[in-house]
């Protein structure tokens, strides 16, 4: 499952460029989609006991499902479970072995006897030896980004059963990479479009020496390899996921009726394609995808650009699901509306240096810039006409030299915001854009048109002209960033059309006098709650998640505990700490949101349904250690009891 820093650096960032070039008139194929035959799904399949199958299906569906509810625009969201991409990466392999850039090599790997399995990737962890950082895959170092072998970690361990792994060997399937570093080096520098950490680090990886890359992996997940002799193997899945960037473009075109098309983007030097990709995933993009398209010997169109971000951190720490630590793309949905994460996201999109999401943060984003700028600059302009104008835009005199300098600044702004976007440069362009907020709100100060309206109607009528004109801009140049908001707000215009079909031109061009909008009304709200409130409405979410598998709901840890003392938190109207004996005078404390419905005094002494299984958590300041369950419908919260009174500490089955 997608956090925020997944989003961030890769489908909210890329479908932020997607709409912008829409809007622009160029024709875009917008695809990605579920990368199903790693090992992560592998491994987590074997410890559930189930096929890998079974498990890509139910997430493919959830994440797809997840996207749509962000407004990622997808033109295609695939999986590499599917025929169209099986059929392409088999093709394009046996096309590389033919031109020789393909071997077969006897290795060594990590066998682990206990398993009865080669361990490739993710089976296997250990220490990097790079940079010494514990927990490193048999793939990617996490810590420093640098591409492993297994063989090379330190103090390796199998991930399933945690035993040490004996060195075995057996035969692979190489990818000639080394052949390809005069061009790789020759592309990389010549690409001027490549943000300077792409470029740097993929110059340092071509500096250090390429090596032959492994093709085959000894898993049964994954598609079958197709050189001579390796029936047994299947493609490696990161030399075969890059490959599905071409295989869903042509899958959305085969779904069209125009197969053919997919050519034209692949092939046409007209045709630019782009990535976006966290720090992370940099060598998969600018070396590992272009040399095999190279490889094949086929002149396709290389990345013209690898857009990546640097790191995303929750509260100053990497995201953690084990450890609770983080937002994900789920949760977030259910505390606030998709446009306010977005807007939240892309304001701090982590461009240059590593960035944290704080709940602070979050809070200010949406109070100052949505709610109190964007919003009432908006909702000022609209409920003036509604009130003063009767919902039609004024007819206009001749417009004074300040509304003349503050339509030309909106249309230099305009195209300001188009440069920072195809720059790649969407903090900026995020930025640029609300600021024509900023430029409304100073201008209806300095004409005050609630005094003006009193003295010289006129001049009142010219002033709304020129902000209404303002809230059309908006309405186009947030659509990339915030395309409900847009929508909300071209609805209030009563523009024709939908929004999301106009051309970026459309931004400056003006309302014409007559035109009747719709009754305005609030397009953002102020979050009335604090840090620690916000991070018990995250937990009191996950307490209620709205699909669980059967597996997952198995390893909570549900007992009867019994509550020997409540309190209030102070300064908190909805929290209560509570200490509650989980069995055997085991005592963990609770953090509650139930002060509304209970007194303190009222749950003393109660059995109730508790999860003493999660991690510790500091919510409004005291650590939560235990969950207790509880019901809530529309009027009331109602905690879980048992029917009798029974053993505290008794599990719940």
């Amino acid at each position: 499952m997608p956090h925020l820093g997944n989003i961030i650096g890769s489908v909210l960032s890329a479908d932020v460029v997607a709409r912008y070039y829409r809007l622009k008139g160029n024709e875009v194929a917008f695809v990605s989609g579920s990368d199903e035959h790693g090992t992560p799904i592998e491994v987590e399949a074997v410890r559930l006991g189930i096929p890998p199958k079974q498990l890509t299906d139910q997430y493919h569906k959830l994440v797809a499902d997840l996207f749509k509810k962000w407004g990622i625009s997808f033109d295609n969201y695939t999986r590499t479970e599917n025929a169209v991409h099986q059929e392409f990466v088999q093709n394009l392999f046996l096309k590389i072995y033919k031109n020789g850039y393909i071997f077969a090599e006897e290795t060594e790997l990590p066998y682990c006897p206990k398993c009865n399995r080669f361990l490739p990737d993710r089976f296997v962890e250990g220490r990097c030896p790079h940079c010494g950082y514990e927990g490193a895959r048999g793939d990617q170092c996490e810590a420093c980004g640098r591409l492993l072998e297994p063989t090379k970690l330190i103090q390796p361990y199998c991930t399933i059963c945690h035993s040490s792994p004996i060195i075995k060997k057996t035969t692979h399937w190489y990818f000639d990479m080394p052949s390809f570093t005069r061009q790789l080096l020759e592309y990389i520098e010549n690409n001027k479009q490549l943000p300077d950490n792409a470029r740097n680090f993929s110059l340092n990886l071509l500096k250090e020496g390429l090596k032959p890359r492994a093709v085959t992996r000894d898993n049964k997940w994954g598609i079958p390899a197709p050189f001579p002799g390796a029936e047994d193997k299947t493609v490696y899945v990161w030399v075969e996921a890059v490959l599905g960037y071409v295989s869903a473009t042509i899958e959305y075109f085969k779904n069209r009726g125009e197969e053919p098309k997919w050519r034209e983007y692949w092939f046409d030097r007209n045709a630019k394609t782009l990535y976006f990709v966290g720090k992370d995933n940099i060598p998969f993009h600018t070396l590992i995808l272009p040399s095999l398209l190279l490889a094949s010997k086929e002149d396709y169109n290389l990345p013209w650009n690898v857009v990546s971000t640097e790191f995303l951190l929750f509260e100053g720490q990497k995201f953690s699901k084990s450890r609770r630590i983080g937002v994900w793309i789920d949760e977030a949905l259910q505390l606030f509306p998709v446009d306010y994460w977005r807007y939240a996201l892309l304001s701090i999109r982590p461009e240059a240096k590593d960035t944290s999401f704080t709940w602070k943060i979050f809070i200010e984003k949406v109070n100052s810039d949505l709610n109190d700028t964007l919003g009432n600059f908006i909702h000022r302009t609209l409920t003036f006409l509604n009130q003063h104008f009767n919902n039609v835009v004024p007819e206009i005199t001749t417009l004074d030299e300040h509304d003349k300098r503050t339509l030309q600044l909106v249309r230099k702004r305009v195209e300001k915001i188009a440069q920072l976007l195809e720059e790649s440069k969407l903090q900026a362009a995020l930025r640029t854009a609300v600021g024509l907020s900023h430029l409304g709100n100073k201008y209806l100060n300095k004409k005050e048109p609630w005094n003006t309206i009193k003295t010289s109607p006129q001049a009142a009528a010219n002033t709304l002209y020129v902000a209404v004109q303002i809230v059309k801009a908006l309405a186009t140049t947030i659509e990339p960033f915030t395309p409900f908001t847009s929508e909300a707000v071209w609805n209030l215009l009563n523009l024709p059309g939908n929004v999301h079909e106009q051309l970026w031109d459309e931004a400056t061009k003006p309302i014409p006098p007559g035109h009747k909008i719709n009754k305005a009304k609030p397009i953002f709200h102020k979050i009335e709650a604090s840090e620690e409130e916000l991070q018990a409405m995250l937990e009191k979410a996950r307490s209620n998640p709205q699909t669980v598998s059967f597996q997952e709901f198995s390893k909570l840890d549900l007992r009867i505990g019994k509550i020997v003392k409540a309190e209030p938190i102070p300064q908190s109207k909805n929290l209560i700490k509570l200490t509650i004996n989980i069995g055997d005078g085991q005592l963990k404390q609770a953090v509650a949101g139930i002060a509304q419905y209970y007194a303190p005094e009222q749950l003393e002494g109660k059995q109730v349904a508790v999860v003493t299984n999660l991690q510790p958590r500091r919510i409004f300041g005291v650590k939560s250690e235990v969950m207790i369950l509880a019901a809530q419908d529309e009027k009331t919260v109602s905690i879980l009891q048992p029917e009798r009174p029974v053993e505290t500490g008794s599990k719940i089955k």
